[in-house]
């Protein structure tokens, strides 16, 4: 199979460098991509380096010429107009494999709704998410994630294709819960990154339960399976995001507390702003998502917002 990654940071690196080892795989980085520029000079990051037969292309078309299938692994704010550059294309027939987590704030719409609203060809779309890192994967440490997708046909097409025993690949059954479920598992990661950032780590377990409770109610209220949020699209990934040194979401929560500048890109920050917006929709009370939004864009001390959360007026744990 010929393969085209799209994304040049570190996930999309690495899952070109590692499937290189069984299909023919080409990686694509934009233009003026200091990345790429990086890559296609020293052919290595700081991560890896590249397998000599991993091709190299900053042309989007040489790079939907090439694939058979096609992953994606850029920021979520920027695949629509990415998309929409796809859509000039021939792509008639082709697999997208978003490897990405996300929801698109000018709209509130998932990922796969993008990509069915950008591009009117007859192709295939399906979403990759879960926990692991780059690091972890790197020195041979195994994860499991899940592949997602509203064709089941195509869900299992990408599992027996790109599953392996490092990255063991299990088939959602829930497009909207493994969606919403993979991009809130950020908001509540920088929410973790608080907690770190001013001594409460011990309130994490405690965040864990009720941001996977928090998020259930969402997926149920939007058509999916509450059940979701307790999977690997959501909890699952929760170790990744909530306690790792590598989290970009954690570790912006906790620089944002201590007033520290953080460069990496954290998809929570902006997926937090939907999250809302949707919850208001679907009639749905967030807390940890509002205490979040309310810190990262209306000003509010941390000490009056997350600690709170967990001194509120007592209630059955699982009522709605």
């Amino acid at each position: 199979m010929k393969l085209t990654v799209l994304g040049c940071g570190r996930w999309g690196t690495f899952l070109a460098s590692y499937h290189s080892a069984n299909h023919d795989v080409m990686l694509w980085g934009r233009p003026g991509s200091a990345s790429m520029q990086e890559l296609m000079e020293t052919r290595k990051n700081s991560y890896l380096t590249l397998p000599e037969n991993l091709r190299l292309t900053q042309d989007l078309g040489q790079a939907m010429e090439w694939a058979d299938a096609v992953i994606i692994s850029i920021s979520a704010q920027h695949l629509r107009q990415l998309a929409a550059q796809l859509q000039q294309m021939e792509i008639a027939g082709k697999v997208f494999i978003l490897c990405m987590k996300g929801i698109e704030v000018s709209t509130n719409k998932r990922l796969t709704q993008v990509m069915e609203e950008e591009i009117h060809q007859p192709i295939q779309t399906a979403v990759w998410v879960g926990p692991g890192h780059v690091q972890d994967f790197s020195a041979g440490i195994p994860n499991c994630m899940v592949v997602d997708s509203a064709s089941p046909e195509t869900t299992d097409w990408v599992v027996e294709q790109l599953g392996s025993e490092l990255i063991r690949l299990y088939k959602g059954r829930d497009l909207i819960g493994t969606e919403v479920g993979a991009a809130a598992k950020n908001v509540i990661g920088i929410a973790a990154g608080v907690l770190d950032g001013i001594g409460y780590t011990s309130l994490k377990g405690a965040l864990m339960a009720r941001g996977a409770r928090e998020i259930s109610r969402l997926i149920r209220s939007m058509g999916g399976n509450e059940l979701s949020a307790y999977g690997l699209c959501h909890l699952g990934d929760y170790e990744a995001t909530l306690f790792s040194a590598h989290s970009h979401n954690r570790r912006f929560g906790e620089s944002f507390v201590k007033g520290e500048h953080f460069d990496h890109l954290a998809e929570g920050a902006s997926t937090v702003k939907a999250l809302v917006e949707l919850g208001s929709q679907n009639q749905v009370e967030l807390p940890i998502c509002r205490a979040v939004y309310d810190m990262l864009y209306e000003g509010k001390d941390v000490h009056e917002c997350l600690p709170k959360l967990f001194q509120r007026t007592v209630k059955g744990e699982f009522d709605y």
